[in-house]
């Protein structure tokens, strides 16, 4: 589908990867993984075709689209939201004038040849491609996607430009998975989305037909996602068949491994050279030695790879506080005739770690601002307890820097003296290493930005922090470093984050706060938050409606008796069954189907990934075919099992 052939690419005498190769098949998903900065971003807009490689090349198959989504800088204007999106059916026509062109080549084509097996792979997956685009369930499919990215249905007729640059990025991404391309470059894709709809996009690609590429700081979803992960390390490229944490655990017996040959090899060498200086000056061993001599200069030595340096960088010891860090008493906050936050009440202790988590827009960074006093309520009340000294990071607060200061200057003027020895290294964990200290605000990139003011922040020996995104535009390595500095903070947090592998370790209490409805307030870490969260929906659609618990009187003003109650809720639950029992009987059925479909597909696609299917054509088209077949097959049984599954739900909540 994808070939990366021979790519290198360097900066000045900086070299991010050099003859890289590696083909990309059709339904793998690759992490690309390393620091920033190592050429994971460089190589997606080679692929995507934006930037040139300085030697190798893109080999595509006929017929591959490749679909990209960068990081940040993407605008629409001109149309509304759904006609914005609307615009990724516009391929259907081509994929049918692609079916045409394919046809005809077919017709001219030698059945027995290589290239007749070449077109019939891409006329199944163009088959495929043009099946899915069903125009009938077009307008559908863009309420699911805009429903899922979070907008609402008056959003559809809003004005593209009304967008903030994140839901921009959201639009952006919506037309992209519509269009379904072969190949999915997602760069940073969750970057200021929150956790329903970060779950929402995993549960989307999951299902995903094409080949995905994924850029990701977010552990959990590169673990729930990807089979395959290219790791950027030191200007070399390491492949590995699993996901994130299978690379981390397998690069750590790749090593062992290393090291261990490499110290098996040092002593076959130190023998060698034990024997040369012995009989170096014997002329009787002259040819010996020279011999043994030629074998060390032919040995190809191992070069162990150097560790990123390990940084233990640790919150500068707060004063502590008094047992009440926050409490707010009928908390409102409006914006003219918008209302962001309703009245509530809330406490804030000692030692609380708060992940502060819910839709966008329902009032996470108006309550942050709150809770640091950069912004006034306008109802109630919000006031910190005893000896609290609040630190607040904000995603604004980049644009705050001086252009004019230097890296390092910025982080001294804000240094307390117990930290001043240790600048350089707080620098190097959010990714400033060797002369980038001395660069200038001005000339520093948005995300940049953005880490050295988190990095300036953090110098402040505060015992309430307040943190809003934080880990956006910080690395794995980097969020881990902040992460082991939070689990050793005695002060007490609040976290605006939608990052769950970050969160997990470090919150012992969960704020989730929804449009129009006071805050909730959940005890343990987000995981614990979304498990309640799955059970509580699965209890509500299974719960029946309890039926009244009070005495009715007869018409003759006497109370119906117990028993005549028990037997009217017997006849009720009986009733209820007879409709249930075929629907479950036949969504068991469904989900059969489904199963079996589903396992069907995974042969098919199995067969038609080897080139010796190709070789007997009758084989290939049967096998093209059926995959078309089991394709719309399942679309119909998971029809079928959504109608059944209201049904049944409608049943039990009667």
């Amino acid at each position: 589908m994808l070939a990366i052939d021979r790519v290198s690419i360097e900066y000045g005498d900086r070299i991010l990867f050099q003859d890289l190769s590696f083909t990309v098949r059709a339904g793998e998903r690759w992490a690309l993984a390393g620091p920033n900065g190592a050429g994971k971003s460089t190589l997606m807009k080679i692929i995507a075709g934006i930037e040139e490689p300085d030697t190798g090349g893109i080999i595509t198959a006929k017929q591959t689209t490749i679909g990209y989504l960068p990081q940040e800088g993407v605008t629409h204007a001109g149309s509304t939201v759904f006609e914005e999106v609307a615009t990724a059916f516009s391929d259907v026509q081509r994929l049918q004038a692609q079916m045409e062109e394919l046809e005809k080549e077919l017709d001219a084509a030698d059945p027995q040849s290589e290239a007749y097996a070449d077109l019939l792979e891409v006329f199944g997956d163009v088959q495929l491609r043009l099946d899915h685009h069903d125009v009938s369930m077009m307008k559908p499919r863009i309420a699911t996607v805009l429903a899922g990215l979070g907008f609402s249905e008056r959003d559809h007729d809003r004005m593209t430009n009304e967008f903030s640059g994140g839901w921009q990025m959201r639009i952006a991404l919506a037309k992209l998975l519509l269009e379904e391309p072969s190949v999915l470059l997602l760069d940073e894709p969750t970057n200021h989305l929150d956790i329903e709809t970060v779950q929402w996009i995993e549960q989307w690609l999951r299902n995903y037909q094409g080949a995905i590429l994924l850029i990701s700081h977010d552990r959990s979803m590169l673990d729930n996602l990807t089979n395959r992960t290219m790791a950027f390390e030191n200007g070399s490229v390491q492949r590995y068949s699993g996901n994130y944490s299978f690379f981390l655990s397998e690069r750590e017996k790749r090593k062992e491994q290393a090291e261990r040959a490499q110290a098996n090899q040092q002593r076959e060498i130190d023998q060698a050279e034990k024997l040369i200086n012995r009989f170096r000056a014997k002329a009787s061993k002259a040819k010996m030695v020279q011999s043994r001599i030629k074998q060390l200069e032919k040995i190809e030595r191992i070069e162990l790879e150097q560790d990123l340096a390990q940084i233990d960088f640790r919150f500068p010891q707060p004063e502590r506080s008094g047992q009440v860090v926050l409490k707010a008493e009928g908390l409102r906050k409006d914006y003219g005739e918008k209302k962001v936050l309703v009245g509530f009440d809330l406490q804030i202790d000692r030692g609380d770690k708060v992940a502060i988590v819910g839709v966008n827009g329902a009032g996470k960074s108006t309550f942050s601002r709150l809770a640091c006093g950069a912004e006034e309520p306008t109802g109630g009340e919000i006031e910190f307890g005893h000896k609290v000294s609040a630190s607040y990071f904000s995603q604004t607060h980049a644009d705050e820097l001086a252009p004019d200061r230097t890296v390092l200057e910025t982080m001294e003027g804000s240094v307390t003296s117990e930290a001043a020895g240790n600048l350089r290294s707080i620098l190097g964990a959010f990714l400033f290493r060797g002369d980038d200290v001395f660069k200038q605000v001005g000339v520093l990139s948005g995300g940049e930005r953005g880490r050295l003011a988190l990095a300036r922040m953090l110098l402040q020996p505060a015992n309430f922090l307040i943190l809003d995104e934080p880990t956006n535009h910080l690395d794995l390595q980097s969020q881990e470093v902040l992460q082991r500095a939070l689990n050793d903070y005695s002060g007490s947090v609040l976290i605006v984050s939608h990052n769950r592998s970050f969160l997990d370790p470090v919150v012992n209490k969960v704020l989730e706060f929804l449009p129009g409805e006071p805050p909730k307030l959940f005890y343990g870490n987000v995981s614990d938050y979304l498990e309640k969260k799955q059970r509580d929906l699965k209890a509500a659609a299974s719960a029946t409606a309890s039926s009244s618990s009070s005495a009715q009187k007869t018409d003759g003003g006497s109370k119906v008796s117990r028993k005549e109650e028990r037997k009217r809720e017997a006849q009720e639950r009986q009733a209820r069954a007879k409709k249930l029992k075929p629907l479950e009987d036949e969504l068991e059925t469904v989900e059969g189907t489904i199963s079996s479909l589903e396992e069907e597909k995974q042969k098919l696609a199995t067969a038609m990934s080897d080139p010796e299917l190709f070789k007997d054509s009758e084989k290939a088209t049967s096998a093209a075919q059926r995959l078309s077949e089991a394709e719309t097959e399942l679309q119909a049984a998971y029809s079928r099992w959504s109608e059944i599954s209201d049904e049944i739900e409608k049943l039990t909540g009667e």
